[in-house]
């Protein structure tokens, strides 16, 4: 074996050992390949506890073809939006959420996720932060939200493979072929035979 390949087998070995995040903590979850739900299917999520007890998090990977400035033509500050605005889930899809990168919460109404990112829903404080830093942010129409213990079900049941949350990732600015990219590096996924009963991967 060459010492390329004893390296790369090594950083492998190395991820593989790395603990997934806890159920208690920011997470990065990927869509097992049999998630048929349109609006998971072959989605990476990042997903972090709720107030309520349940867990709240976006779609990282469903950039539309709409910039925030197209969707408010009338508000100035939006223009200056460089990312498109991403589908982040089925939850309030008429509604605008914004992962927000800031060292303090930027406003009333925002869900700490980890260090220096946090989930703004409330009107207002998105406003402030299209209006006072809005290339610091990632916008999104719609949500993903899990009632208390149903994240962990779906983890159980092997829907999705758990990594850990990290920022960089998070605003990647080309999401193409990151659900595959991430598939293929964990080792976690379980290949599941068909009619495999943990799998039964229906709609919410």
């Amino acid at each position: 074996m060459t010492s390329v390949l004893r390296m790369l087998f090594a950083l492998a070995a190395a991820a593989l050992a790395a603990p997934a995040a806890a159920q208690d903590e920011a997470m990065i979850l990927v869509a097992h390949p049999l998630f048929r739900d349109l609006d998971y299917r072959q989605t990476v999520l990042i997903a972090a506890p709720a107030p309520n007890g349940g867990h709240v998090g976006v779609i990282l990977n469903r950039p539309t073809k709409r910039s925030l400035g197209s969707l408010f033509p009338e508000h100035e500050p939006s223009k200056k939006v460089l990312d498109p605005v991403y589908y982040g889930g089925p939850f309030s899809r008429g509604a605008l959420v914004a992962l927000v990168h800031a060292h303090d919460s930027p406003g009333p109404g925002s869900v700490p996720l980890m260090k220096d990112l946090y989930l703004a829903f409330r009107a207002n404080t998105i406003d402030h932060v299209i209006e006072s830093t809005p290339n610091d942010a990632r916008y999104y129409v719609g949500y993903v939200g899990w009632r208390p213990g149903e994240l962990k079900s779906e983890i159980d049941r092997g829907l999705w493979t758990v990594l850990n949350a990290d920022v960089e990732m998070v605003f990647r600015k080309d999401t193409d072929g990151l659900w595959e990219e991430l598939l293929q590096s964990s080792k976690r996924i379980r290949a599941a035979a068909p009619g495999d009963a943990r799998l039964a991967l229906v709609a919410r």
